[in-house]
């Protein structure tokens, strides 16, 4: 066979036949010893723990693993996060065995200014920063107390109530009421927190006494003072369940779910569920106490109105703001969220000016929250799970909750009551499920988006430089 034949039948098979795999063997030389590998892994677990307890998702605290690893020529790195505990594990190619660490996480403490100090610490390490200064500079960052004191905290409780209040277009006894209700159970949860009694007798406790609270405020109406003898003991507890649930991960879990973290997500969302079982509990405790008192309140016909746009608008900017403040957010974040909650309520009010459903517009509200909140992250440097919470805060239907469990409990025997009142429990789920999905979307969405405004600001920097 000639040569020229050889060379064309050779073509031809390579374009059907894989590649000759056979070649020279080559040995990944070690970088970095055993000593400093376990110091930087220590490190990059570390930061990743405190990400999650502080408020992170699970995807978010993995690619920090990662990334700290990397920086320091650690790599590749596998992670696992689960809804407690992180593991992380080294294996180069030719060791005897991995070098691998495990973390357990304590429960989640919301404190987004720690989160942000965090992911300008992670920046640094990027950046070029040494394994000992970095070292050092986390365990300051750990060790830093929560921003406010525990009094600020249950005001801004208080004040995230009387934001409720006012998106109703109340008076203002009904805002010194909500203002009352919402300090007594975040009192009543802190006293209960101190002597370490579970969260979810707790939700129980703050929910039993805010009802109570909104119970008894008809008996003003004996006082004479102005505006007390049309109070809507709706809008308070409607204000407090808002409170209660102000804390719960709803976007975290979803994200979680989305990014394909499912034991994570599991985890938050049972924890959601117990906890918002907790405020139901309390709700109807609460109820029945009053009815056997004889302090019983009928349920409305409709759904409590919203007051006027500018109270609305007014009502959402005070909620976002004393969220930022009851998760430890800084002067920065406080400012982003109030103006991110504006952003999320327009969204919500014009989908409903041109006929959106309640659950419908509120899933388009949060969508445009969570959408703008990744981008003004990114470029204001804050947390995105900071300003998208306080964002979606206002659209949580309290009042709607409120009503439902109102229609159960006073029922009787009347059949038509208790559909109506499970119904409308149905449609707050519905709404619920609706502000983590738009929320969750727009994350998913803004991401990428982020990431190539980054890759554009980049790339102007090379061409300026």
């Amino acid at each position: 066979m000639t040569r020229p034949r050889r060379r064309l039948l050779s073509s031809l098979s390579g374009l059907v036949h894989s590649g000759d795999s056979t070649g020279a063997e080559t040995t990944t030389l070690p970088v970095i010893d055993d000593t400093i590998a376990v110091e930087v892994l220590d490190l990059a677990v570390r930061i990743g723990e405190s990400m999650l307890v502080a408020g992170a998702s699970a995807s978010e605290v993995t690619t920090t693993i990662v990334r700290v690893a990397a920086a320091y020529g650690l790599e590749p790195v596998q992670v696992d996060v689960t809804y407690n505990s992180i593991t992380a594990a080294y294996h180069r190619s030719g060791a005897p065995r991995p070098i691998t660490l495990l973390r357990v996480v304590a429960g989640a403490a919301p404190d987004h200014e720690k989160l942000q100090k965090l992911q300008a610490l992670v920046i640094r390490i990027t950046g070029g920063l040494a394994l000992e200064d970095a070292a050092t500079h986390y365990r300051r960052v750990r060790r830093t107390p929560f921003r406010y004191r525990p009094m600020v905290v249950v005001a801004a409780q208080a004040l995230l109530a009387v934001g409720v209040a006012v998106m109703f277009g109340s008076s203002w006894l009904v805002y010194v009421l909500a203002f009352i209700a919402a300090a007594l159970a975040a009192l009543t949860q802190l006293g209960l927190s101190r002597l370490q009694v579970p969260f979810f007798f707790s939700q129980i406790a703050g929910a039993f006494v805010l009802t109570l609270v909104a119970a008894l405020s008809p008996l003003l109406a004996h006082t004479g003072l102005p505006g007390a003898a049309g109070l809507r003991p709706a809008v308070i507890v409607a204000s407090g369940i808002v409170l209660m649930l102000a804390g719960l991960t709803v976007v975290g879990a979803a994200q979680d779910a989305i990014d394909g973290f499912a034991l994570t997500a599991s985890g938050r969302i049972l924890e959601l569920m117990t906890q918002t079982l907790g405020v139901v509990l309390g709700i109807l405790i609460g109820l029945e106490v009053a009815r056997v008192i004889g302090m019983g309140m009928e349920p409305p016909d409709d759904a409590v109105p919203l007051g006027p746009v500018a109270l609305q608008f007014i009502g959402a900017a005070v909620i976002a703001v004393a969220v930022a403040v009851y998760n430890g957010a800084g002067l920065r974040i406080i400012v982003v969220s109030a103006v991110l909650s504006l952003v999320a309520w327009l969204g919500y009010f014009l989908a409903t000016s041109v006929g959106f459903v309640p659950a419908a517009a509120s899933g388009l509200g949060a969508f445009v929250g969570s959408f703008a909140g990744v981008l003004l992250a990114y470029r204001l440097h804050v947390p995105s799970v900071a300003i998208t919470t306080a964002a979606i805060l206002p659209m949580v239907p309290g009042a709607a909750v409120f009503r439902g469990l109102l229609s159960v409990v006073e029922a009787g025997d009347s059949a038509t009551q208790l559909l109506i009142g499970f119904g409308t429990l149905v449609g707050a789920a519905i709404v619920g499920v609706s502000l983590a999905v738009g929320a969750s979307l727009g994350i998913y969405l803004g991401q990428p988006v982020r990431a190539s405004l980054g890759s554009v600001a980049r790339s102007r920097a090379r061409l300026r430089r």
